[in-house]
């Protein structure tokens, strides 16, 4: 079970520190994303600022603060459950898998973390 956490966790990691510092660089498949979902160009800085914070917070839960490895991972939960409520309010589902697919390491990580 140690193992499977860790696996999944630092990919979590890398996953969410990546879409921070593609939100930051205003990539132009996150321009084109959020827009589509209804998502202000002003808010990328603090989506990014959230995303970053989630993946720091789960290194450091695996670096052995576990209470601030699930504090973040349910944030990164919460965090992308909006995200996919964002797509489905705006009937965005070409590109739904993303936002899910980053809930699902989130929700992975997040009970990996309590389970073990």
């Amino acid at each position: 079970m140690i193992t499977a956490y860790l696996i999944v966790t630092v990919v979590t990691v890398v996953a969410n520190a990546g879409i921070a510092v593609a939100d930051l660089l205003r990539a132009g498949f996150v321009l084109a994303n959020s827009a589509e979902v209804g998502l202000p160009r002003a808010w990328l800085p603090w989506l990014a600022t959230a995303k970053a914070a989630g993946a720091a917070g789960l290194l450091l839960g695996l670096l052995g603060a576990r209470p601030l490895g699930v504090a973040a991972a349910v944030g990164l939960v919460l965090f992308f459950l909006g995200a996919v409520a964002a797509h489905v309010r705006r009937r965005v589902y070409h590109n739904i898998a993303f936002p899910v697919g980053y809930l699902g390491l989130a929700t992975a990580s997040l009970v990996l973390a309590t389970t073990r």
